[in-house]
């Protein structure tokens, strides 16, 4: 089959690859029909994260048809039109029985990525996400073998396209989990760094929840357009301001927000000396998001952190979150427990993710994708592949 595969940063290339196979009993194989570059693979793309392989097949958003399915799996059959969470959970450990999917304690096989651990188990594995989580191979491939297929995989209708429920996968729950972790409801303000694909699902969510003032900060116009015309937020482009948090005080009566969502993560843009300090090793992640989610956030509110981190950070200014009060809530998404909820409100019209498409490709054309993509070419928010 062709699949996508990993050579070094910013070196992508779709390759003949061995077909998956059936594994355990509760595999199932899945020919993909559509599948997605996320933000986060960015992060891989550009050679951030650890324990990336040369071959390894990237994709952690895809969905298909089941062609297979080993004997134990009760599920799902084949046939069956499928999305497939980008966690792999077994769905019968301490964690999995308390909803908290991203944190199964059986799944993966890497050491996750917390640097001290104490012994604790790592988080569950993750579709085509290095090996610190598992190093299963993604779904940016032809065909993919999907590990406990009895607690995930997502059975559509075939009135709803590919395309509308594709996102279920990663970033709709992902956007959804970080406006239910901020605690919006009606009436309620929020700042959202990042207009990214995560940032523009968090705005969609959180204008669906009745969320009353969306600011949205990000530096390409492009993104900050569109999620204003789609989402009516207030845009901010970090360009033309260099306090965002200092303009959102002001006009919040000097309050702030109710809540912030840092949808940016350790690729946030820092200063000079973060910049070094990150190339040097000295600092695994910039903190330029963070602090400004804290200074934007009014007393007694919530900092929400769907934004993928790593390593340590200097400047976290701690002392100004205890101060205020802040409550943080963050980490991977729970996908398995939001998505039934979240396919009834695409199956509604609640929520429309795919309006958030701007590149339709071909899986061959992926690598060109992933460049669009990562240098913010032609207006590019979010690209879909079909094998």
């Amino acid at each position: 089959m062709k699949a996508l595969t990993y050579h070094g940063a910013k070196d992508v290339r779709v390759e003949q690859v061995p077909d998956p196979v059936l594994v355990q009993d509760d595999d199932i194989i899945i020919r993909v029909t559509a599948t997605a570059i996320c933000g986060s693979d960015l992060h891989l793309y550009r050679g951030k994260m650890p324990a990336l392989k040369h071959g390894d097949i990237l994709g952690h958003e895809f969905m298909g048809v089941v062609e297979e399915a080993g004997s134990g799996v009760k599920a799902v059959k084949k046939g069956d039109r499928v999305v497939i969470p980008f966690v792999i959970a077994c769905g019968q450990c301490f964690h999995c029985l308390l909803d908290e999917y991203s944190a199964c304690e059986t799944t993966n096989t890497g050491k996750g990525a917390a640097l001290n651990q104490k012994g604790i188990k790592p988080p569950a594995a993750l579709f085509g996400y290095t090996h610190l989580y598992g190093g299963v191979p993604g779904g940016q491939a032809e065909y993919v073998r999907v590990p406990k297929a009895n607690v995930g995989p997502l059975k559509v209708p075939d009135a709803l396209s590919d395309e509308q429920v594709l996102f279920l996968s990663d970033i709709l729950p992902t956007g959804y989990q970080a406006v239910i972790n901020a605690g919006i409801s009606k009436g309620s303000s929020v700042a959202i760094f990042g207009a990214g694909p995560v940032g523009l699902m968090s705005a969609a969510c959180a204008r669906m929840l009745g969320a009353e003032q969306i600011y949205m900060i990000d530096e390409l116009q492009y993104r900050l357009d569109f999620a204003r015309g789609a989402y009516g937020i207030i845009p901010i482009n970090m360009k033309e301001v260099d306090d965002p948090a200092e303009l959102i005080m002001t006009q919040t009566n000097g309050r702030g927000v109710d809540a912030s969502i840092d949808a940016v993560g350790f690729e946030a843009k820092g200063s000079t000396t973060e910049t070094v300090l990150t190339n040097l090793k000295l600092e695994g992640s910039s903190g330029a998001a963070l602090r400004q989610c804290i200074a934007a956030t009014r007393r007694c509110g919530t900092v929400s952190v769907p934004g993928v981190y790593a390593g340590f950070i200097h400047g976290f200014l701690f002392g100004d979150a205890f101060d205020k009060g802040l409550t943080f809530k963050m980490g991977q998404t729970h996908a398995q427990a939001l998505m039934p909820e979240l396919l009834e409100h695409v199956g509604n019209g609640l929520i429309q993710p795919e309006i958030i498409i701007s590149h339709r490709m071909s899986l061959a054309d992926a690598a060109e994708g992933y460049a669009t993509f990562d240098k913010a070419e032609d207006d590019c928010r979010k690209v879909v592949l079909t094998p």
